[in-house]
């Protein structure tokens, strides 16, 4: 009897079962507590909300000559914040670890697709696809023109969506690692200068007006997604050609994406993990090689307590984002009213404040680890040299950080004569900072918890309070014998010659505070030491 020919049977697509399982995902997650579900109803009906007045602000905007610059640079703000997004919230969505998935027999190709699709389910889509809508009635005019933005609402939608995946797939061997809870960390120091950076550019647009992104604008309609509003603009305007030429652009970046995600997604579900290749010849070769700070830094003591700190500044993830937000602020404020030509050369003292900050609770920095610290500390003269050891190591950065900005801020308004008040009003400050950072240390310790965002431990919020601000108002108040001097000099009739007399007078008064506040200091760490370790061991 001859075998009757089988016939190959369909496989069944994978995207309903991943769209269900998404959904199954939150469902399941909104069971674990009512306080979970009421976080998210709320977040649902702000970001709807939110969405709904965007919505409606756009379609105000239709027909301003100037709608297009709005739109146009509004979708490729959204296209950046789906790539950088899963970077510095890599928890924010489980299916973004594609790592689960491993032990399936899946192939890449419905794979990727199957993810794409379970991917617009969600509020970050929704918003997304508000936005969108909104921007293709503001700018198009005509039947033509409303059938490209359908298309174009489709193509970037994908494209955003396709983005978020490609980058996250790329990354997520970093993401899951040390390195990547870093710079889930440092996102805060992302936000802080891309609000910093918001504001100089609103700034700006308040000054002028939406032509003034013209030439932004005229780049951005080339590049995906925002090439795909573009075309809605280049329709309503009659050129087809360009506007053809702007939706295949879109269509081959979301092609490139998808085939960049499929090979990522091969290599992550097929590779093995390489994290731990080689650990014993790594481990091997760190014994030999020498720190590279040992020869710069004093012996002793001294030089090993300042390395410890520099070490925690690159290493431990709450000190790197703490002193990268400093720096980048401490920059951005004096430099950036500068060139909008609103500023003064004393927002130089920004630079110095805000790495002084960092003084303020130096045990805490080192969490439970501070008891190692303490069994080396048996006498004053030992709590002296700790505390002079670590105001060492941040001057190592502060002093040629703040004066490095405050010389850029002197070039940018051209004033060089204020230059040695305002350097001397900076090593003032940063004096004052390190006299009462140190003795806030010892009296108001706090714990920083290792995981998650919070720099207190619950409970220490106002401990917290109480050694940074009022810390840093002892500070202005230690300054006031410099800031009366500088007021006096530049009052008074012949005093604008002298004032030169600042650099060498601040310096000196920094030196000598920053001296009285570690001796002061000292005595109080040495008695305290139980208290300081129950502190910051908490949490």
């Amino acid at each position: 009897m001859s075998p009757v020919p089988m016939s190959p049977v369909p496989s069944a697509s994978v995207t309903p079962v991943f769209v269900r399982l998404k959904l199954s995902l939150l469902r399941n997650g909104l069971r674990r507590s009512s306080g979970r579900r009421a976080a998210y109803v709320a977040s649902l009906v702000v970001v709807l909300l939110f969405a709904a007045l965007q919505l409606l602000g756009l379609i105000a905007l239709r027909g301003n000559a100037h709608a297009v610059n709005v739109t146009v640079l509004l979708t490729a703000v959204l296209g950046l914040g789906w790539a950088v997004m899963p970077l510095f919230f890599p928890g924010g969505d489980e299916t973004l670890d594609a790592t689960r998935l491993v032990m399936l027999p899946l192939r890449p190709r419905p794979l990727v697709r199957a993810l794409l699709v379970a991917s617009l389910v969600g509020m970050g889509p929704l918003f997304t696809l508000c936005l969108l809508v909104g921007s293709v009635v503001s700018t198009a005019h005509g039947a033509a023109a409303y059938a490209t933005g359908v298309v174009a609402v489709v193509l970037s939608l994908l494209l955003c969506v396709a983005l978020a995946r490609a980058v996250a797939t790329a990354n997520l061997r970093l993401l899951t690692s040390r390195k990547g809870r870093d710079l889930a960390v440092l996102s805060g120091l992302v936000i802080a200068v891309g609000a910093q950076l918001v504001n100089f550019g609103a700034q700006r647009l308040g000054s002028s007006s939406l032509s003034a992104l013209d030439p932004v604008v005229d780049v951005l309609r080339w590049v995906p997604p925002a090439s795909a509003l573009g075309a809605v603009d280049s329709v309503s305007g009659g050129a087809y050609a360009t506007a053809a030429a702007q939706l295949a652009l879109t269509a081959g970046a979301l092609a490139a994406l998808l085939s960049s995600w499929r090979r990522s997604l091969t290599r992550l579900m097929t590779s093995p993990d390489g994290s731990t290749i080689q650990a014993a010849a790594s481990g091997r070769d760190a014994g030999s090689r020498s720190s590279g700070l040992g020869g710069l830094l004093p012996a002793g003591r001294t030089g090993t307590v300042m390395e410890r700190s520099l070490r925690y500044v690159w290493r431990d993830p709450k000190t790197k984002a703490a002193w990268a937000t400093s720096l980048a602020i401490g920059l951005i404020v004096p430099v950036f009213n500068a060139l909008q030509g609103t500023g003064s050369i004393y927002f130089a003292c920004f630079a110095a404040g805000m790495l002084g900050i960092q003084m303020y609770n130096q045990f805490g920095q080192d969490t439970s680890a501070f008891w190692m610290v303490a069994m080396t500390i048996s006498s004053t003269a030992d709590a002296y040299a700790e505390l002079r050891a670590r105001a060492l190591a941040l001057l190592v950065v502060t002093l040629p950080y703040a004066t490095l900005v405050t010389v850029l801020t002197t070039a940018l308004l051209g004033d060089w004569a204020a230059l040695p008040e305002a350097l001397g009003l900076s090593f003032a400050l940063l004096g004052a900072m390190l006299a009462t950072g140190a003795w806030s240390s010892a009296r108001f310790p706090y714990s920083i918890p290792q995981e998650g965002h919070k720099n207190v431990a619950p409970g220490q919020a106002g401990l917290a309070w109480i050694s940074i601000f009022g810390g840093m108002v002892a500070a202005a108040l230690l300054c006031a014998p410099v800031i009366a001097l500088t007021v006096w000099l530049n009052v008074s009739p012949d005093g604008g010659s002298r004032t030169w007399l600042l650099l060498p007078v601040g310096t000196a008064y920094g030196a000598l505070v920053t001296f009285a506040g570690l001796r002061l200091a000292a005595p109080r760490t040495a008695r305290r030491l139980p208290e300081i370790l129950a502190a910051v061991s908490k949490g």
